[in-house]
């Protein structure tokens, strides 16, 4: 049961991020088409919602001596490191950049919102009660659209948006996920995904992709403030409804892919320098004139793999996890000469 549990986690892990690499290489051209323009609105509605649920699930360890200090150091350090590389491209980029430490660049509010989560789940705690802890987290993400400056400083604003779907996955236990993973529910949850697909190529506001991104306060959003708050209630029944459709379709077998969603961190801190590399050479031009959008799941699906391969890890992993496999397997070597 352990073995198949962790094949499901980890399964989910690598079909997201998939998704996340997908989704930021449509982006540049979601506008010029109603199909990627869908598919990126749907993959959006619950790729990271997914990824914030079950890493809340994984955050029940969070009251142990020395938990926070590790989970600090383990994502703050990469945090910092790729914070000034984003800084350098950008600066040799643009020509003129001021580095911020604690404004994220692109896909690094991710990063920093972990550290705030575990700290507000570590505040929540307290409140013992699922059901007041899930209200005050609601009403939290609610309100903090209200906040006209809130935004992308301290990721603040997707903090605050995305902490109820945190909380939510640590409140979360085993028993939940083996039931939305019965056949007749795998089935409901496969007809859910279509339908939504189908409905958003129909009828999905233009304006309402910004809400999927959490980034803005409403009058960002340029919506009446009255209405606000239900609109914001809306988009978390569509999270969920997708976020554990797309969970209960998850395979909870082991296969060829499982082991590569251990290695998550990887792609993401790494997949956004490929996809700037892409922006600034003739690929978009060519892929928009053709319309052959197909090539950009394929250039996903390589990149995602390329950037799970060992040779990746082994150079990236001083600076993501602040080791090396070469110095690993030189110790091991020694103690084993000794």
């Amino acid at each position: 049961m352990s073995k198949e549990r962790e094949s499901y986690f980890d399964n989910a892990k690598f079909i997201l991020i998939f998704l996340v690499v997908l989704g930021h290489f449509i982006s540049p051209l979601k506008g010029d088409s109603d199909t990627l323009y869908t598919v990126y609105n749907f993959i959006y509605t619950f790729h990271m919602p997914a990824f914030i649920l079950i890493g809340g699930f994984f955050s029940k360890g969070i009251m142990k001596k020395g938990y926070l200090k590790k989970t600090f150091r383990n994502i703050l350090i990469p945090y910092f490191i790729f914070q000034l590389l984003y800084f350098v491209l950008h600066r040799i980029w643009n020509g003129k950049e001021t580095l911020t430490l604690f404004d994220p660049y692109w896909t690094l509010w991710f990063l920093l919102s972990i550290v705030l989560w575990n700290i507000l789940l570590l505040l929540f705690i307290k409140l013992k009660h699922p059901a007041i802890m899930l209200i005050a987290a609601l009403t939290i993400g609610v309100f903090a659209g209200y906040i006209q400056d809130i935004g992308t400083y301290f990721s603040l604003s997707r903090t605050f948006v995305f902490f109820p779907v945190f909380l939510g996955g640590y409140l979360l236990r085993k028993e939940h996920f083996t039931k939305i993973l019965r056949l007749e529910i795998r089935i409901a949850a496969g007809l859910i995904l279509g339908s939504l697909f189908v409905s958003y190529f129909f009828f999905f506001p233009q304006e309402a992709k910004d809400w999927l991104l959490a980034s803005s306060s409403y009058e960002e959003l340029g919506v009446e403030l009255g209405q606000a708050w239900f609109i914001r209630l809306l988009m978390y029944g569509l999270m969920a409804l997708a976020t554990f459709s797309f969970m209960a379709i998850v395979p909870r077998r082991k296969m060829f892919f499982t082991h590569l969603g251990t290695r998550t961190l990887y792609v993401y801190l790494l997949h956004g320098f490929i996809v700037k590399l892409f922006e600034f050479s003739r690929f978009y031009d060519l892929v928009d004139e053709s319309g052959n959008y197909f090539a950009l799941l394929v250039l996903a699906a390589i990149v995602t793999l390329i950037l799970t391969s060992k040779p990746i890890i082994t150079v990236a992993q001083p600076i993501i996890e602040l080791k090396t496999n070469l110095l690993q397997c030189y110790m091991n070597r020694k103690t084993a000469d000794a």
